[in-house]
């Protein structure tokens, strides 16, 4: 127990600035302070029990005055895109993290993320640090958990909200392949839950994590069309030349989809299960859509039910 934080237990969190680290602030119990590492401070980071450090974790040499006095170690942070050069230097950071951990016996608990087409896990840097990373946190010798959620979604996600914005302001939307593969989105505060109860007691275990439905792709860009008051228009595009357009908005720039992620989706490897060990209903990606639609036309958005699941 960490005496100097009012009593209170002690987490450190690496990457608590995104909307998964969000999530885990409002759903850690009371009894825990917070010592946040990432470059910008979150809005909710401003709560007394919340020890800001600004820093990139890459950049952090010697890890033993943050860790000291902590109880328990969480790190959601990764890159969705960049150079190999950027993941290695975030995988070193994060792997002195785990040495100053290891140290102290400090339970560790990893976010991380669902197996991949295999060649992706082979070639991308983004997968190949990755799991590099879970390995060293599973061979550590320490209490852990690595908790892998399928496609996130909340409040300012880069996932559902932004599909939603430019359904209502494009005159077309890009169906890659034929829509029917699946997924499985979880709300961000269901896996902040799971997370919070792995820091309480650590499975020594990797989880895959789905949300409480598994829908074809189609059936839910449907959905935010009908939300939006909007006939669905689609610009059909074959396997290939829905790679080759990602792979074209990439190298001009653009943030909002990485070929990769197309590929990710088009292999249907995406539609995965809820977890057993989370008690209580997982919220349903119905209720937010309805909301999402709601903030962006300023009306009502009509109740159209439950999607079809598509398992």
């Amino acid at each position: 127990m960490n005496e100097s934080h009012g009593g209170r237990r002690l987490l450190l969190a690496g990457g608590g600035g995104g909307l998964l680290g969000r999530a885990v602030l409002s759903a850690l119990p009371s009894e825990w302070s917070i010592r946040s590492v990432h470059r910008r401070a979150a809005p909710n980071e401003s709560a007394p029990r919340v020890e800001w450090v600004p820093s990139d974790l890459a950049a952090v040499r010697d890890w033993d005055p943050i860790v000291t006095d902590c109880d328990a170690v969480l790190n959601v942070a990764w890159y969705r895109w960049g150079p190999p050069g950027r993941f290695q230097s975030l995988s070193e950071g994060l792997a002195r993290l785990l040495a100053a951990a290891k140290l102290r016996g400090i339970p560790v608990v990893q976010v991380s993320v669902p197996s991949a087409p295999p060649h992706l896990e082979r070639e991308l840097p983004y997968l190949v640090y990755k799991r590099r990373l879970d390995e060293a946190v599973r061979a550590a010798g320490l209490p852990y958990a690595i908790v892998r959620p399928s496609l996130l979604f909340g409040p300012h996600d880069v996932l559902l909200g932004v599909m939603l914005r430019s359904i209502r302001r494009y005159p077309v939307f890009p169906m890659f392949g034929d829509g029917g593969y699946r997924i499985a989105p979880v709300s961000a505060r269901d896996v902040a839950r799971l997370l919070v109860h792995q820091l309480e007691h650590p499975a020594n275990a990797t989880f895959d994590v789905g949300g409480p439905a598994i829908y074809r792709y189609r059936d839910v860009t449907d959905r935010m069309y009908a939300l939006l008051g909007k006939r669905p228009r689609y610009w059909h595009l074959s396997n290939r030349g829905s790679l080759r357009l990602a792979g074209l908005l990439q190298t001009l720039g653009s943030t909002t989809l990485y070929a990769y992620e197309v590929e990710w989706l088009l292999s249907d490897t995406l539609g995965i299960a809820p977890t057993p060990i989370l008690p209580g209903p997982l919220e349903r990606i119905e209720p937010f859509l309805e909301r999402e639609a709601s903030e962006l036309t300023r009306r009502a958005a009509p109740e159209l039910g439950p999607i079809a699941e598509g398992a």
